[in-house]
């Protein structure tokens, strides 16, 4: 079938609204029709470059025997609900008809880390940036470019900047049908990334105090997810006017235009002790900002990378004494250390009851042909979260 959707040709080129192909649901794979895809600035670090690793480190991933993903062109989305349009054969928990939320983990459900609860690190993850299906290593989305048709790679193996979305079953997780679709949407990453890494992954316990730098779509539900926690003061630190000024209503006490002068803040609130938590999610994470981050830790706390580095930013300066002396620790955290088919549901009936806020998120709806002017809206630091309406 055929779909309009939003291609990335390249690092730095814009995003084209165009006709893609879709082959029909393999075994074990469900085609889904759009309703709402959310705006994430993973999509935005593969236009800049700065989850594009460069020739020379491609040729040093090849080396090591480290398989180099066929970047480009991207059908891009990784965020996303919709309804089940059709199934493939061996498809056994969703039909057509069902509400789903994307997950941008297929998770296998048999390896190590599945067994062992943490599907956040299933191996089938090494593969999200194939060109070939996880189910059976074909391909299935198909674009006519420059050089005639091509193979697309889709976004962590779903690609929701599209009408319709074939996916393997793994990679979608069924939602009660009276959910609203925007809200499960943005379940998808950057409500369950962030609200974990505030709350599951920094570990944060009733009393505490917790920083959080940036707050943009993960950022904030990082506030959240502190806040449902139990921490006293959740300090939200962004440079971006709007951002602060919106945070008190997501559980912020205490806001900061930056690391730097989260500091004093921070020293004073706690009386010297600085805080137990902090949680770094601006969009690209400066390597100069882990130091700051571990300056605001009093000791045994924890600080959380879960914003993302550009791929070149190999080192970062750290005061390996000060870790050693005061029991620091700094870990990095994918998908907010949480697991998809358990979270994506609790997180909604948490909606349901008013514990935390999904409507509020979304600051601006597009169509997807406006899908360049949403980019420069999320450059620009205009939105929390925006989302594609389909």
């Amino acid at each position: 079938m055929r779909t309009r959707a939003a291609v990335l040709r390249g690092v730095g080129v814009d995003w084209e609204v165009t006709d893609v192909e879709l082959d029909a649901p393999h075994a074990g794979e469900v085609l889904v029709k759009m309703a709402y895809a959310g705006i994430c600035h993973s999509d935005e670090h593969f236009y800049t470059g700065d989850s594009v690793p460069s020739a020379e480190m491609e040729d040093l991933m090849r080396a090591a025997g480290v398989p180099v993903p066929e970047w480009f062109p991207m059908l891009g989305g990784h965020e996303g609900a919709g309804v089940v349009e059709e199934v493939g054969p061996e498809v056994k928990t969703l039909k057509p008809g069902d509400h789903v939320a994307v997950s941008f983990f297929p998770a296998c459900g048999n390896c190590r880390w599945c067994a062992t609860g943490h599907t956040y690190l299933c191996d089938v993850g090494a593969d999200i940036y194939s060109k070939a299906m996880t189910t059976d290593g074909t391909r299935r989305r198909h674009v006519v470019g420059p050089n005639g048709a091509e193979d697309l790679m889709a976004m962590m193996q779903v690609g929701t900047f599209a009408e319709f979305v074939v996916a393997s079953e793994r990679s979608l997780v069924k939602i009660n049908d009276w959910i609203p679709l925007e809200a499960a949407s943005l379940v998808s990453c950057g409500v369950t990334t962030g609200f974990g890494s505030g709350s599951v992954a920094a570990g944060t316990e009733p009393g505490d105090t917790v920083v959080v730098v940036g707050v943009g779509g993960i950022g904030m539900n990082a506030v959240q997810g502190a806040k449902v926690a139990g921490a006293k003061h959740i300090v939200a630190v962004d440079p971006n006017e709007f951002k602060r000024e919106i945070a008190p209503s997501f559980g912020a006490t205490h806001t900061a235009v930056d690391a730097g002068s989260a500091l004093e803040l921070v020293k004073e609130i706690t009386w010297g002790v600085m805080a137990d938590r902090v949680v770094l999610t601006p969009g690209v994470v400066p390597p100069d900002l882990v130091m700051v981050a571990m300056m605001l830790l009093r000791k045994g706390g924890t600080c959380v990378l879960t914003g993302m580095a550009k791929i070149s930013d190999m080192q970062i300066p750290i005061s390996l004494p000060d870790m050693v002396s005061s029991c620091k620790t700094l870990k990095g955290v994918l998908y907010g250390e949480m697991n998809p088919r358990d979270a994506m549901p609790k997180l909604l009936s948490m909606y349901e009851a008013g514990t935390i806020k999904l409507d509020e998120l979304v600051t601006q709806k597009y169509k997807l042909d406006d899908i360049n002017e949403a980019m420069k809206d999320l450059r620009a630091g205009r939105n929390i979260r925006g989302v594609i309406a389909f």
